[in-house]
């Protein structure tokens, strides 16, 4: 199949199946987490599934193993390139390593560090950007044509889609052993990947569960366009903590499957997000990146009505420099999040 054919075809309900196969032995089943404090303070019942614990330290390992297992000899052998801000460059990387495959990352150079080293001590070769000036697509592109490395997408593409898709699978797996039937999933969203993935599997096991999406201030393309009905950009000279979310406009096939299932999009603040960051270290006792705390942030600031409602929560990453993530700890006034 070409790549041109296989890549805007909407993943079905049983490629994520097939896809949890290939990835099952390489990726964490990771935890549902349940904190009596925050379901006091919400009035709901709240289960945050722990992708901060995913190999690599977020949900995107999922969807990068999932796409590199399904290349051919030929592909493998020319490798692989993929542009990242640095979950989906570190998840890239550690799964181009265990298929013994070389890869090559475009990473912002205001990339957080941790998202850096850790992508070079995967054995990825790094080609740094400046976000707010150079075109990270058409540096990867350029990767492309010169050397014949296959573009791993970040979330436009239905086998990323499908990988990060189970995720899905894994939450309606653990809410039926626990008896319940989620009423809301709020999913931490930047280019589309992971809501659509989670979209199309609980469109096939729970019609009823609301799916909504959270993006930072600023960023809140995704929830524009479901407004508008078509995809819409914001500008790319704001600034936000939440590097991992920064994406301008809504991806062309993700947005053509969270169009049809989003029931809202939520925002947050990054204030409201480096209160979550505290609460998730202070009540929880995990660490949080920005983007991966965004759907926290908006249960926390009680941005949807959780009274009586089961409510799963993505905390989708945790790679968070240590630098900035001492200086939230240090921050007396986000004791007030408790």
């Amino acid at each position: 199949m070409s790549e041109n054919s296989r890549d805007f075809i909407e993943p079905t309900y049983l490629d994520i199946i097939e896809a949890n196969t290939r990835i099952s032995q390489a990726s964490t089943f990771t935890p549902l987490l349940e904190n009596h404090v925050l379901n006091e303070i919400t009035g709901g019942r709240i289960l945050l599934k722990a992708e901060n614990l995913q190999r690599t330290g977020s949900f995107k390992f999922r969807g990068a193993y999932n796409f590199l297992s399904q290349l051919n000899a030929e592909e493998r052998t020319k490798g692989v390139v993929a542009y990242s801000s640095g979950n989906h460059a570190q998840g890239v990387a550690a799964a181009a390593n265990l298929l013994s495959i070389k890869s090559t990352i475009v990473m912002p150079s205001d990339s957080p560090k941790i998202k850096l080293n850790n992508t070079r001590m995967l054995g990825a070769n790094i080609i740094t950007y400046n976000r707010y000036t150079e075109d990270r697509e058409e540096i990867a592109n350029q990767h492309v044509i010169s050397t014949g490395a296959v573009l791993v997408p970040p979330y436009d593409h239905p086998w990323t889609i499908a990988g990060q898709g189970t995720v899905g699978l894994e939450i309606a797996s653990q809410t039926e052993n626990m008896g319940i039937i989620p009423d809301a999933i709020l999913v931490c969203c930047g280019g589309g990947g992971l809501t659509a993935g989670i979209s199309t599997v609980f469109a096939k096991v729970s019609p009823s569960t609301a799916i909504y999406i959270v993006e930072p201030d600023g960023y809140n393309d995704t929830g524009l366009s479901i407004q508008s009905g078509e995809r819409v950009s914001n500008s790319t000279d704001k600034k936000s903590i939440c590097d991992s979310l920064l994406i301008p406009t809504p991806g062309r096939l993700t947005f053509k499957i969270n169009k049809k299932f989003i029931k809202k999009g939520l925002s947050v603040s990054d204030l409201e997000v480096r209160k979550a960051i505290f609460y998730a270290w202070h009540h929880l006792k995990v660490v949080l990146e920005p983007g991966g705390a965004v759907a926290l942030a908006a249960i926390l600031n009680k941005k949807i009505k959780c009274d009586g409602l089961n409510i799963v929560v993505l905390l989708s990453g945790g790679n968070i420099d240590l630098e900035l993530f001492t200086e939230i700890l240090k921050n007396n006034n986000l004791t007030k999040a408790d």
